[in-house]
């Protein structure tokens, strides 16, 4: 057994996923089909022998806490340890709500004092990768270090998404600078991080530090404690936007995706309902996509990923699109590079991402610009519309012919009223 417990952070609610975290933490999302976000932290956790965790929630949790549940899809339900969630909280001698992840880790400092193990693993509840966490906290345990990060390379381009450290050959790390223009290197912090206890309280019972990146690990690293990185080679993403989203769930489609979601030796496990074998019909046309249990599909489906119960009647093309759960699709329908989320019905003969890419969207403009048209949960499209490239359609929207120009929804439109 692993001498850490996990606490995981899934708090927060990211805007640029924009419609998805309307209505849901960003942890609760959606991913390749079947699977929420917070799957890969939970489920390298009990791969890893770690059965004693913690989720650590704020934003609009009830998606997540429904998913959670008791733990049973990762033999978490135990009498001890198992999986806890903690709950954010007003009052105290800490005041309003956590204003950040080593906030709300301060918060809980009852709880991590009272857990018998010696380390604690810090671990964000958004990313995707698969990691056995016992190199890792073998090597934590080898050389003696106050705090190990798990890092890796990243595209030069996106190093202002990240931190970015300065590790010798020792894997000591001599520098931390949290999401910097200009960062004078692209070995990133994946979010992964191992304290020994007694170091973890001591920082945030002496200083009134909010978050880990920007806070804790910058002031560690210049104060002389042993930071350690470990280098992890495989896969790894941070699903920070709406556009990264779209690729990670399109990259899952290639002749040799880098992410394995099919190895029986780590499987990712999940929340799974009752459904019954998909059924392609008789004048289907499917090839190279990711079809969840209870879809149906009776037209085209090309390179897509569709989640449990998504019907797409006869006539109807689904083209680079990710559709969530029980999402409807009328007869003679197109929908081509766009993401529908959960219960949304889109009437017969309509077109979604349809003609050129126009201007950006007037409401998300550095969001919504490469041609992606996004509609929420639970919305109502009218049939014989046209909607064009970079729209954004609400949560909870009813979509008629109103609200279009002849039949016609422009480019860059935006539907439709943001949720607070």
């Amino acid at each position: 057994m692993a001498k850490a417990f996990a606490m995981i952070m899934a708090g927060g609610g990211s805007p640029s996923l924009s419609v998805l975290t309307e209505v849901r933490a960003d942890a609760a999302v959606t991913f390749a089909g079947k699977f929420r976000l917070i799957d890969f932290p939970l489920s390298n956790c009990v791969n890893s022998d770690i059965y004693n965790v913690a989720v650590l929630t704020q934003y609009r949790p009830q998606s997540l806490m429904s998913h959670i549940g008791t733990g049973t899809p990762w033999d978490l339900d135990l009498n001890s340890g198992g999986v806890r969630i903690l709950h954010p909280y007003k009052g105290g001698p800490h005041g309003d709500w956590q204003r950040g992840t080593a906030d709300a880790v301060r918060r809980n400092l009852d709880f991590v004092k009272e857990q018998s193990e010696s380390d604690v693993l810090i671990l964000s509840g958004d990313h995707i990768y698969l990691m056995d966490y016992r190199a890792l906290l073998r090597q934590h345990e080898r050389s003696g270090a106050d705090i190990t990060l798990a890092v890796r390379r990243v595209n030069q381009h996106q190093t202002y998404r990240f931190g970015i450290v300065n590790m010798g050959n020792d894997d000591r790390i001599y520098s931390f600078e949290e999401k910097s223009r200009r960062a004078r290197g692209n070995l990133a912090s994946m979010g992964v991080y191992v304290f020994r206890k007694e170091v973890l309280v001591k920082l945030l019972e002496e200083n009134n530090f909010l978050d880990f990146g920007r806070d804790v690990l910058p002031f560690a690293v210049k104060n002389n404690y042993k930071v350690m990185g470990y280098t992890f080679p495989g896969y790894w993403e941070d699903v920070g936007d709406i556009q990264s989203y779209w690729e990670c769930n399109m990259g899952l489609l290639s002749e040799d995706p880098a992410l394995d979601l099919y190895d029986p030796n780590w499987v990712v496990h999940t929340r799974s309902f009752d459904r019954a074998p998909v059924r392609i019909g008789a004048e289907a046309q499917v090839g190279d996509n990711i079809l969840s249990n209870g879809c149906q599909v009776e037209g085209v489906v090309a390179h897509s990923v569709l989640s449990p119960g998504v019907y797409v009647a006869p006539g109807a093309v689904v083209r680079d699109s990710i559709l969530l759960g029980n999402v409807r699709v009328g007869a003679g329908c197109v929908l081509d590079r766009v993401i529908v989320d959960h219960s949304t019905v889109i009437g017969e003969g309509t077109c979604l991402g349809c003609g050129e890419e126009g201007a950006p969207n007037a409401e998300q403009p550095t969001l919504l610009n490469t041609g992606l048209t996004v509609v929420g949960m639970e919305c109502n499209i009218a049939p014989h519309l046209t909607v064009g490239r970079n729209v954004l359609i609400h949560n909870r929207t009813q979509v008629t012919e109103s609200d279009s120009d002849n039949g016609v929804v422009a480019s860059g439109t935006a539907l439709g009223v943001y949720e607070a």
